[in-house]
């Protein structure tokens, strides 16, 4: 590889134990996200407007909660950190396409109107997990390839999992 690590975004915060509905709240919506977490009060995402955004308006939230928050951009000294910090991403997204797959697997057996409803539910999770995958595993492929196997269509023929409604 040539040049340097690419940008993060970072935020750094601490929010107040007391009351806790704010601190799941917070904790919920980096889960949503996807984040990396690098340390205690500390998450990280690769930078884009969606992910900076996202990470202000929760910096704003837990400011709003009486707690700390700094939003930071910055890079990895090196390739190899960037790599250990994207591996942990890829193999937590992973771990849910891996869950989708299993659930596919189990639906194959269903009666029609049951399977179409685990198909709907699946490929809402799909949805959810590709929104936060960011570095995509090889399970992704494997999971929407057995939710698609569900619905008796070709995959030549089908449309992307992500524009089904």
């Amino acid at each position: 590889m040539t040049g340097s690590p690419g940008q993060w975004v970072l935020l750094s915060y601490r929010i107040p134990r007391e009351p806790s509905a704010p601190r799941i709240a917070v904790w919920r919506k980096l889960e949503r996200l996807g984040v990396a977490r690098l340390g205690d009060g500390l998450v990280a995402l690769p930078s884009d407007a969606r992910t900076r955004e996202s990470l202000d308006w929760i910096a704003d939230e837990i400011l709003q909660a009486g707690g700390s928050a700094m939003v930071w951009l910055a890079a990895p000294a090196s390739f190899a950190q960037e790599r250990a910090v994207a591996e942990t991403m890829r193999a937590a997204r992973a771990a849910e396409y891996a869950t989708v797959l299993t659930e596919a697997h189990a639906a194959a057996g269903l009666a029609d109107t049951e399977r179409i409803r685990v198909v709907r539910r699946l490929r809402s999770e799909l949805r959810r997990i590709d929104r936060r995958d960011f570095f995509p595993p090889l399970e992704r492929d494997a999971a929407r390839a057995a939710v698609q196997a569900l619905t008796g269509d070709e995959p030549s023929t089908a449309v992307l999992i992500e524009e089904d409604a």
